[in-house]
């Protein structure tokens, strides 16, 4: 059983390695990673953004506060600094918001990178029109408590992902990423290739080549089973 603690280190990583994950889109982060690993790195489709537009890249502050709570969360904040991002859960309860406005202008006053929360935001016009980037699982004008109980910079179970602090937080339009710093130049060199790869590959399309060629699908399309016909569904049933 974990007391309500603060750790006040977290790991660093290279800042150059997190500016160059910054330059890539999660799905070739996430392919690069591996069908096993690359999958259970990624949040579910319910974490979205609050502005599609943005995307960041920033080592994680971890915070779990008490469903109904955010008194941990200010915390956290006060202990972050310029380019780290808040990764933060109540277990994934939908109500009593963990973050508003006011914690949003301290943030991009210091510079951090984005906001991941499982669970409830709220004053997302605000944090829009300041461009604070924000992704969440929920929106709720609900009043959060200030007591506790809570932890900072403790590994946490965030939209089923366990995130550590340090772990690299990779987000756009398609979803959240989480990158152990271990896996972080494997992944970065993988994307790499993806983004050659892909860049080639639409090249050709605009060439006049078929997306079905380019995969060689072919193969697959045979080892399917499928049967074609060459005829018209309403021909083949006598209509």
């Amino acid at each position: 059983m974990i007391p309500p603690v603060i750790y006040t280190k977290i790991p660093e990583t290279d800042p150059a390695l997190i500016a160059q994950a910054a330059e890539f889109g999660v799905a070739d982060l996430h392919e690069a990673l591996g069908a096993v690993e690359g999958r259970a790195m990624l949040m579910s489709p319910r974490m979205r953004p609050l502005d599609p537009a943005h995307t960041i890249a920033g080592a994680a502050v971890t915070v779990f506060n008490y469903p109904g709570d955010n008194l941990f969360m200010h915390h956290a904040l006060y202990l972050a600094r310029k380019g780290h991002v808040l990764v933060m859960t109540n277990g994934g309860h939908a109500i009593n918001a963990q973050w508003g406005e006011l914690a949003g202008l301290e943030a991009q006053t210091k510079g951090l990178a984005g906001l991941v929360v499982e669970g409830a935001v709220r004053d997302t016009q605000a944090l829009i029109a300041m461009r604070f980037p924000v992704w969440s699982t929920a929106i709720h004008a609900s009043h959060p408590e200030k007591r506790g109980p809570g932890a900072v910079n403790i590994p946490v179970v965030v939209d089923g992902v366990t995130v550590h602090p340090g772990d690299i937080i990779v987000a756009d339009a398609d979803g959240v990423l989480v990158i152990p710093p271990a896996h972080l130049r494997h992944a970065l060199a993988g994307a790499g290739k993806r983004r050659a790869k892909e860049a080639d590959m639409r090249r050709r399309i605009l060439a006049g080549e078929h997306l079905h060629d380019l995969l060689g699908l072919d193969k697959a399309m045979a080892e399917s089973g499928v049967e074609v016909r060459e005829t018209s569904w309403a021909e083949d049933r006598g209509r």
